[in-house]
């Protein structure tokens, strides 16, 4: 009986896996409010009827595919934050980190990047969801920072929501450049790192005068 449950089980994984992964290849070329249920379950090679033993609807599916492709970067994030050494040996591993996540996770990338601002609620919902998350957690690694001393936590929190977005904006920016064009892979590196050394600076003069509200 455990064998045959554990066959079943297995089996239940592999179809959601066949229509997870036919639903971001899917998507390559179009949005998720244009995506079928017999679309994606065609290419799955699955009968549509084995789709609503895995999610219950489109939007439900692409909820779950902005956890499989945003929670990947919870430890890129902790790496980053976490990094020893200097301002400079710091930036370049994160801008580092960023395009070696482009390049094993591209289709994943693309789909966060149309779809944080794209037509389906449940999942914009599920991207700002976990980006808090990520801002969250860039805000605490930050509270540990000597640059961070005399910060309030709101101040922490700004601060950490514009190195997520700068992440993002890094990612789709790699994403525009493949890795076999190396002169433009090299601009957008140099450009990532203006920005976040940009970020620096102004982090670490924030406090010489104070801004009121």
């Amino acid at each position: 009986m455990s064998h045959t449950l554990g066959t079943r089980q297995a089996q239940k994984l592999k179809t959601r896996r066949a229509l997870l992964d036919a639903a971001l290849q899917l998507l390559e070329e179009q949005s998720l409010s244009s995506l079928g249920l017999r679309e994606v379950t065609r290419a799955a090679g699955v009968a549509p009827t084995a789709f609503y033993r895995h999610f219950r609807s489109i939007p439900d599916l692409g909820v779950a595919l902005v956890e499989e492709a945003l929670d990947s970067l919870h430890p890129m994030i902790r790496t980053i934050v976490s990094t020893p050494g200097d301002t400079d040996r710091r930036i370049t591993r994160a801008v580092g980190l960023i395009a070696g996540h482009v390049d094993r996770y591209p289709a994943h990338v693309r789909f966060i990047a149309r779809e944080r601002h794209g037509g389906v609620q449940p999942v914009r919902e599920a991207i700002r969801d976990q980006l808090a998350r990520f801002a969250d957690e860039v805000a605490e690694a930050l509270a540990a920072d000597p640059v961070s001393e005399g910060w309030g936590g709101d101040d922490l929190l700004m601060l950490a929501q514009i190195y997520v977005d700068l992440m993002l904006s890094t990612a789709s920016l790699f994403l525009e450049t493949p890795a076999d064009a190396p002169r433009e892979r090299e601009r957008a590196a140099r450009l990532a790192s203006r920005r976040l050394r940009l970020i620096g600076i102004g982090r670490r003069h924030w406090l010489d005068a104070p801004v009121t509200a």
